[in-house]
């Protein structure tokens, strides 16, 4: 019989996608088939993200589920970017952990398993150009990993410090990954990165220089590819070449992840973002000028620390000017390995909880205002998961989530759809001729 693998994701779509390169390689390299039962499996991976703290507690408290569950002969493997930054501490709190393997070591995934109480976690380990066996989750949409790792020093992020210096993968490399992922039934390509719009400051050896704006008319111009996403373009990235191919281009999605932080100039520069509050609006701006119907998304951090009632003051002001789409939002948590970590004029945790609810709250008056745009509209949609309310879910070009009553056949389809009910996270319609 196979040994069984089940894997537990944590985090961002670039962990997804990592998550996705190690199951390839077990299947491949050491015969390992997925389960969803992890009492059942031979081996128990979990891959972790470290950006906030919560989901760093989760791990430790995952672990010791899997650890009571688990068959006697069975491996627990931590992999990701918690692994980066805690290594071997991993082991010496939970001694049942087999491996640890970095985020930046993925393709050491085959070899690891092998080597009890291992620990890989090189952050300046180069794999941008290893040939990783093919797996992914759903054949309708494909992840594309375009760089790894982030050269910014933002002071509240952990993920240079998890990941590593930024190496953009060759673009001869990202395009052949697209083409064989819509030969295999794939219409939208998703491209990921730290800061997407970075891509092409470093390549590993010598490669054709190409930037993200010129990388997206390549992966546009295959045949077969009919949507293009992109996460996370970074604010100070964003030029008009770029905006302008976003708004020209019919094969990008009209849906822009713009992470702002903090509205206050002030506060920006002691993030260490590299732009001003001046700057984002202008390309918020820029965007809805350019594409009416464009959905923009951002990351708030609430109560970074020196943050004053005039800098949240500047946050809610960016939040009414630009009227996003979605809004991840967040108290600030110190997280290791951070300038940050040391800033001593830390803000009151009541006041930053007050400060979060009054943001969450004028979003969400936000969002009830613009659900009805799409109220009887006919849209279209991608279809790309059935639901096991009767349901297949899809979305609109600009984001918005849409269900229809429906089944496996609609999977991997383009339909006209006419909203019948909304709601702030997903609207409700019926398929039309």
């Amino acid at each position: 019989m196979a040994k069984k693998l089940f894997i537990e994701t944590l985090g961002c779509a670039m962990n997804v996608r990592d998550s996705e390169h190690i199951i390839a390689e077990l299947h491949a390299h050491e015969g390992y088939e997925l389960t969803t039962d992890a009492a059942q499996a031979d081996l128990i991976v979990i891959n972790t993200c470290s950006v906030r703290e919560k989901p760093v507690h989760k791990l430790f408290s995952e672990l010791g589920v899997f650890n009571r569950l688990k068959k006697a002969d069975a491996k627990i493997g931590v992999c990701g970017c918690t692994a980066s930054h805690l290594g071997k501490e991993i082991i010496k709190r939970a001694p049942y952990v087999n491996f640890v393997l970095g985020a930046r070591n993925v393709s050491k995934i085959g070899t690891i398993i092998h080597q009890d109480k291992a620990v890989e976690i090189d952050i300046d380990y180069d794999e941008s150009q290893f040939a990783f066996k093919e797996f992914r989750t759903t054949t309708y949409k494909a992840y594309i990993n375009i760089s790894i790792g982030c050269d910014k020093q933002c002071t509240f992020c952990i993920v240079p410090k998890t990941r590593g210096d930024e190496i953009s993968i060759p673009s001869e490399l990202i395009v052949a990954e697209a083409r064989k992922a819509v030969e295999n039934g794939a219409k939208e390509i998703f491209l990921l990165g730290q800061n997407v719009n970075h891509y092409g400051r470093r390549f590993s050896g010598e490669h054709e220089k190409v930037n993200f704006t010129e990388l997206l008319r390549r992966v546009s111009a295959i045949e077969g590819v009919e949507r293009i996403r992109f996460t996370s373009p970074h604010p100070l990235h964003m030029d008009d070449e770029f905006i302008e191919e976003f708004a020209a281009n019919p094969k990008i999605c009209k849906s822009m992840h713009m992470p702002l932080q903090s509205g206050s100039t002030e506060i920006l520069k002691a993030m260490k973002r590299g732009y001003t509050k001046e700057w984002f609006l202008n390309r918020a701006a820029k965007l809805r000028a350019l594409v009416p119907n464009v959905s923009i998304s951002t990351d708030i951090i609430v109560a970074f620390p020196g943050e004053t009632e005039e800098d949240f003051a500047q946050t809610m002001e960016v939040l009414n000017a630009v009227r996003f789409e979605q809004v991840f939002s967040f108290k600030y948590s110190p997280r290791p390995l951070t300038e940050a970590e040391h800033f001593t004029n830390v803000v009151d945790p009541e006041i930053a909880s007050q400060r979060l609810h009054q943001l969450q709250t004028r979003q969400d008056a936000i969002l009830d205002e613009l659900k009805w745009a799409t109220m009887d509209k006919v849209v279209e949609v991608y279809f790309e998961e059935l639901r096991s309310d009767g349901y297949v879910a899809g979305r609109t070009d600009n984001n918005v989530s849409v269900k229809v009553k429906g089944s496996q056949e609609y999977l991997g389809t383009m339909a006209k759809v006419k909203i019948t009910e909304v709601s702030r996270a997903v609207a409700y319609g019926e398929i039309v001729a």
